[in-house]
């Protein structure tokens, strides 16, 4: 080779690799000018990126986290409900430690992906179109490693912790409005936008176009126009969404810091108007105290005055991490007690309900039961309405007054006190008790005191009784281990034909509500919309509920849907996503609530924020029925069935409140319950020819049978029978014998009278029908369209004379079918 030629060769290849590491711009391609490509080494091989999280519940309960190239097939179509296709779910490595911030991850990608492709060339025409992909960031708790409906929240496309950043504002809610995409065109003469067009969204029809090449190529939507990158590894960082990102006041003044935090609460609290909260009330109170530890310098009154702040809101929400200053004055407070504890009994009483053996108290002569009448003189409902306790504060009066009950007979010091007290059949008596340092009562008499902290997240048994028990002591444990069990208990359930389960929630603080309304789902069939939430929009100024994303119930696969009849247990220790399990079982009235007392009230989402030397806990979001009613806060889910409070249920060896459940359970669905009314009644109707056809008298469908020497005896019979409220069932009399004379004969002998819940049905207004060729008669009525609850019907029949049917003797007297219907709706 020649020198010069040699030369030109090497200013050649010199310009080719410029050209690659650089912009280039190739020939136009499928009709379009050519995006301009940087770095293009022929197109992306490998994504890395790191996360960064500052979201304080971001790692609770995960177990298998997940960072998958996501298919955006449904922001494109903007499907809210669209499932990316298993197939498309191209796994990630986390190549660090996910729990500690940031955390980074790769995805090698695959030389053809699958997944929805979508023509965005918005030329008119039908074109091959192009497939487009997030990385982002998900748990996976329900069924294999890969995301399913119920991991997925029921479709959609990713707003937090993706590369894509996208809006919260209301109007353009969901929208992108920046961050990074990868592209897959499977040839070169697919589109793609340039930029989001003159209405700032992408995927419409006034996007500006540019032609793409073959292959993957990362679009940058934070430049304008968009940067198109052919990089073979490229950075794809996953954004943690403005909305979810922790408010961080914790360097400022104090004075400062109470500014920010009224301002922000003012704002974004979900119930002031709820509560009837006064916000500048609450300023003008506090503001001082905050500027007076400021000025001083004092961060112990920067605790207190935070406490006693934060304790006027009330809500059981409210929640602060206790400095030791305050940890200190805590146990001040409570340092003695009178070696009892104290309850209100349902009838308004207050009684002692646990004593320290050998304590203070039992040592004055009080004994278990006795009842409290005042301390060193004032009358005890004013004394236990005075008390403070520590775990304030509160959105429900029944949970605020047990705790007060505990802290009513806690004192800072050891002190006499004068107690006024009746103990059981004596008279009325008055003891000084000296208190001491003991802590047995207070603890007994703790919400938490059946607990040890060693509860797994779901623990199972079937009872004595053949029913299922279950307990769930949370939703903030591990999700995959909470989902492995409670799968494990279904499928033991469906397995053994358990015919009915005990749900018991009455140690559950809550934890994940989407993970508890999925729980509840697998005791329904069908998919359906139970409530919305609403949460503060800065773009409106006011709360915004977007209609378009209901909560949802998702059941399982129909093999793993329990379909027995369900007792939830439930008491004030049930708080927040306890609280929507609960109510979710409220749902077409699929279990009965039993306790003494509702839940909580807890009903709001929340949010974390952090203040100088101590982090705050606030609730952001209400929650709603489909009306826009809100739910649970302040009153709960209230039981149906109440056990009341008194020293049978107080002092009893067992558990009341689950044999009270298990009662349920022994009980028809619809036992004590009123109807709204009786079921239709149809007397115009051919009885015969509805008989024949399969229509069932209640006779048949009654769990009962009796000899036939139990018929031909004068008394009452009594027939349990359980109905959905769409059957159709023939009710009252008939009578049949061995020959037409027979029949007119003991006809003629006979008053017959049908009541049905309490009204007599005039025999005029039953369908009366004889044939003789049976030879039979029938004074009955078509009953159909039944509202739930507990039905009576009663057929009285008298016998004037003894009768023969050709069968048998009936003597003469009064004859009665009792049937007791139950209707489930």
């Amino acid at each position: 080779m020649r020198p010069y030629h040699f030369l030109l060769l090497v200013i050649a290849l010199t310009l080719a690799a410029c050209g690659s590491a650089g912009q280039s711009t190739p020939a136009p391609t499928g009709g379009f000018e050519p995006a301009a490509i940087q770095n293009d080494e022929g197109g992306v091989v490998t994504i890395t990126g790191e996360l960064t999280y500052t979201y304080p519940f971001f790692t609770d309960g995960v177990a298998q986290p997940l960072v998958i190239l996501e298919d955006q097939a449904g922001f494109v179509d903007r499907d809210r409900g669209y499932l990316m296709p298993m197939e498309s779910q191209v796994m990630g490595q986390l190549t660090s430690d996910f729990y500690i911030s940031p955390f980074t991850y790769s995805i090698s990608l695959p030389i053809v992906p699958q997944g929805g492709i979508r023509d965005v060339d918005q030329d008119g025409e039908e074109d091959s179109g192009v497939l487009v992909f997030a990385p982002a960031y998900w748990t996976n708790a329900f069924g294999d490693p890969f995301l399913e409906k119920r991991d997925l929240g029921g479709g959609g496309w990713s707003t937090a912790y993706t590369s894509v950043r996208t809006s919260e504002e209301a109007a353009t809610e969901r929208e992108y409005i920046g961050g990074k995409l990868l592209v897959y065109a499977p040839d070169d003469a697919q589109g793609f936008p340039s930029g989001f067009g003159a209405d700032n969204m992408l995927f419409t029809e006034d996007d500006p176009i540019v032609g793409i090449p073959q292959g993957y190529t990362l679009v940058d939507m934070d430049t304008d126009p968009f940067t198109f990158d052919r990089s073979q590894h490229v950075v794809m960082d996953l954004l943690e969404p403005e909305g979810a990102a922790l408010d961080d006041f914790s360097d400022l003044p104090y004075g400062e810091a109470f500014d920010a935090m009224i301002t922000m609460m003012r704002q974004e609290y979900a119930f002031t108007e709820l509560k009837g909260l006064d916000w500048d009330a609450l300023d003008a109170e506090f503001r001082p105290r905050f500027e007076q530890a400021e000025a001083q310098n004092d961060e112990d009154a920067y605790f207190f005055a935070m406490r006693d702040f934060l304790w006027s809101i009330p809500d059981g929400h409210i929640g602060f991490s206790f400095p030791d200053v305050l940890n200190n004055q805590f146990n001040i407070d409570i340092a003695t007690g009178l070696g009892m504890s104290i309850r209100d009994t349902s009838d308004g009483r207050v009684i002692v309900s646990y004593l320290t053996p050998n304590g203070p108290a039992q040592s004055a002569g009080i004994q278990l039961g006795a009842q409290i009448f005042s301390l060193n003189g004032e009358p005890i409902d004013d004394a236990v309405s005075r008390s403070i306790p520590w775990s304030s504060p509160f959105s429900t009066d029944h949970t605020r007054r047990l705790q007060q009950l505990r802290y009513a007979v806690r004192f800072p010091q050891v002190a006499d006190v004068t107690v006024e007290y009746q103990n059981p059949g004596g008279a009325l008596a008055t003891a000084v008790v000296r208190s001491q340092a003991e802590y047995d009562s207070f603890n007994q008499s703790s919400f938490f005191g059946a607990t040890t902290g060693f509860e797994l997240p779901v623990e199972f048994e079937v009872l004595d009784s053949g029913y299922g028990y279950v307990a769930i002591y949370s939703f903030f444990d591990n999700e995959v281990l909470t989902i492995q069990l409670w799968e494990r208990m279904i499928n033991t359930l469906n397995a053994n034909e358990i015919p009915g389960l005990v749900i018991d929630m009455r140690n559950n603080g809550g934890g994940f509500g989407f993970l508890a309304d999925q729980m509840a789902a697998y005791f329904f069939t069908e998919e359906m919309a139970i409530g919305l939430g609403s949460a503060w929009d800065e773009s409106l100024g006011d709360f915004y509920t977007d209609p378009n994303t209901p909560d949802m119930l998702y059941p399982p696969s129909e093999d793993m849907q329990y379909h027995g009849k369900i007792v939830v247990l439930v008491s004030p220790n049930c708080s927040s996503a306890c609280e929507f399990f609960a109510h979710d079982m409220t749902i077409q009235d699929r279990a009965t609530i039993v306790g003494h007392y509702p839940t909580g009230g807890l009903g709001g989402g929340v949010k974390d924020f952090e203040m100088p030397s101590m982090t705050v806990r606030f609730p952001i979001a209400r929650p709603m029925d489909l009306d826009g009613n809100i739910i649970i806060e302040d009153v709960g889910v209230v039981p149906d069935v109440v056990v009341p409070v008194n020293e049978e249920t107080l002092f009893s060896d067992g558990d009341p409140l689950l044999d009270a459940a298990v009662a349920v359970l022994d009980n028809p669905a619809g036992a004590g319950v009123v109807p709204s009314g009786p079921p239709a009644l149809n007397s115009d109707y051919n009885a015969l020819a509805q008989l024949q056809a399969g229509v069932p008298t209640l006779f048949d469908v009654a769990r009962e049978e009796y000899s036939d020497a139990e018929h031909q005896t004068p008394g009452t019979l009594n027939y349990t029978i359980v109905l959905p409220q769409s059957t159709s069932i023939v009710g009252g009399y008939y009578w049949c014998t061995t020959t037409p004379e027979e029949l007119e004969d003991n006809w003629g002998k006979m008053s017959i009278t049908v009541e049905l819940n309490g009204e007599i049905i005039p025999n005029d207004e039953l369908d009366f029908e004889s044939h003789p060729s049976l030879p039979c008669n029938l004074l009955t009525v078509l009953m159909t369209d039944w509202p739930a609850g507990e039905h009576h019907m009663v057929v009285t029949t008298v016998h004037s004379a003894a009768l023969n049917d050709g069968y048998g003797d009936y003597p003469a007297g009064t004859y009665i079918s009792d049937f007791r219907i139950f209707v489930e709706k």
